[in-house]
Order: C-alpha cells, then structure tokens, then sequence
C-alpha cells in the first residue's frame, strides 16, 4: 500500500508538500528551495511514532510524537481518507 496526500508541515511558516504513506513509514516531501535539507525530506517510520494527536482549527492538523521526543505538525487535507490508511497501516506494524 502507498498512499499519497496533500499536506503542509508546520515549522517556522507552513511549508506545503506531500505526505506518502506506505506499510511501514510516513514521509513528507516538499521541493521549495528555501526550505533547509532536513525538512525536504522527513521520513518517520511507523514504528517510532508514540503517539498521534489531532487539532482541529481552521483545517485538521496531526501532531505526530515520536518515542525520541521529537514531534512534527502536518496540516492534513482529507483527513477521513488519512485516517483510514493510517490506521490500518499501524494496525499492521503492530502485528508484525
């Protein structure tokens, strides 16, 4: 399974791009050129997320907690279809 979404990760402004979401990793992917090279490309995966949190302002807005502390802000767009993938893809790393 890979999925694909539109989406905006939140980190000093909102910075748009892609997220891909596959059976083992969720990777976020933009080509703006002021963007620093370790937020080009931020590949989580699956088995490091501790916890996913979800806001709802103006648009949805997952925050995912890693077990190393770190957390990343993803403006989500089609959250139902998100959730749906992204829960069976956890579903399926946790029984592995």
């Amino acid at each position: 399974m890979k999925k694909t979404f539109i989406c905006s990760l939140c980190h000093q402004g909102i910075l748009g791009g892609a997220l891909y979401l596959d059976d083992t990793s969720l990777t976020y992917k933009t080509n703006k050129l002021t963007v620093s090279p370790e937020y080009k490309r931020i590949c989580i995966p699956l088995e490091n997320i501790a916890e996913t949190v979800w806001h709802n302002m103006v648009f949805p807005i997952a925050t995912f907690k890693l077990k190393n502390g770190r957390a990343y802000k993803f403006i989500i767009f089609n959250k139902s279809r998100f959730i749906k993938y992204y829960f069976e893809a956890m579903l399926n790393e946790q029984c592995k």
